[in-house]
């Protein structure tokens, strides 16, 4: 199983066992757009499905029009049963509000991931679930770190890699607004006397030793003692130096691989 896919299997595997912060409904807040099934114990016709106005009210019976934007469901039931109490329609109303349709919140996640777009919220979701939903992250190109941009314009970078393999620090939740962000993983170049010339996916702390391997190992005539590497410094200029066994590669290196003097 290819690394990636594997943290994406993992992840997916802590969504369905439930690892991290449970989620429910009673933590949602309602908002424009939001349909809702309203029930009252012992009443069939005060029964109704409204859907929650971009003014961010309902209309029920009797009562008229209920303000329940940034509400929860058990906010809400205790708004109505008021109403319906103090209006001497009922005594000791008992009411339900379930969540049919959540329209109000969304969360958008982007980059490499299966089905980039815009999700809606249902309940307290969090980093994993909505990248659940969005088919997990692609398999080599995307990096092994994510960004949560809140809807306040506050950044969290997410260790996709710590988050696969259950630590929850990197599981926050997410609010309606936000945005989650996978970049294309950075890449190196190696080129010369390895078995597969070409473009890579630079892993976190990678090596020109493990660099080789990812190109297939050294050719017959290759010495890893006499690779180069091309690379940019602070001010844009390009560099040849060379490089050893253990030391690390750098985004957008460029890496060549000689010919043994002997």
């Amino acid at each position: 199983m290819k690394r990636r896919s594997m943290y994406t299997y993992l992840g997916l595997l802590l969504l369905v066992l439930g690892t991290g912060a449970a989620h429910s409904a009673s933590d949602y807040r309602l908002g424009p757009g939001d349909l809702l099934k309203i029930s009252t114990f012992g009443y069939n016709d005060l029964s109704a499905e409204v859907r929650v106005s971009e003014s961010g009210n309902i209309t029920f019976p009797l009562i008229g029009q209920v303000p329940v934007e940034g509400l929860s469901t058990r906010d809400a039931e205790s708004l109505i049963a008021d109403k319906l109490q103090t209006g001497s329609y009922i005594t000791k109303a008992q009411v339900s509000v379930l969540i049919v349709e959540y329209q109000s919140q969304k969360v958008s996640v982007m980059g490499q991931v299966g089905k980039p777009g815009q999700y809606f919220l249902d309940g307290s979701t969090r980093v994993l679930d909505l990248l659940a939903k969005a088919g997990g992250v692609a398999d080599e190109a995307a990096a092994d770190r994510a960004v949560l941009l809140r809807h306040d314009g506050r950044s969290q970078v997410i260790d996709l890699e710590a988050l696969f393999s259950g630590d929850a620090s990197q599981n926050p939740a997410v609010a309606s607004g936000d945005t989650i962000n996978v970049p294309r993983a950075p890449r190196f170049y190696i080129y010369g006397e390895v078995q597969k010339p070409g473009a890579y996916r630079l892993d976190r702390n990678m090596t020109l030793s493990r660099a080789i391997s990812a190109g297939g190992g050294l050719t017959a005539r290759g010495s890893e003692r006499r690779a180069v590497v091309k690379r940019r410094d602070g001010s844009g200029r390009e560099l040849t130096a060379s490089i050893d066994s253990a030391d690390q590669i750098r985004e957008d290196d460029v890496l060549y691989v000689k010919e043994s003097l002997f």
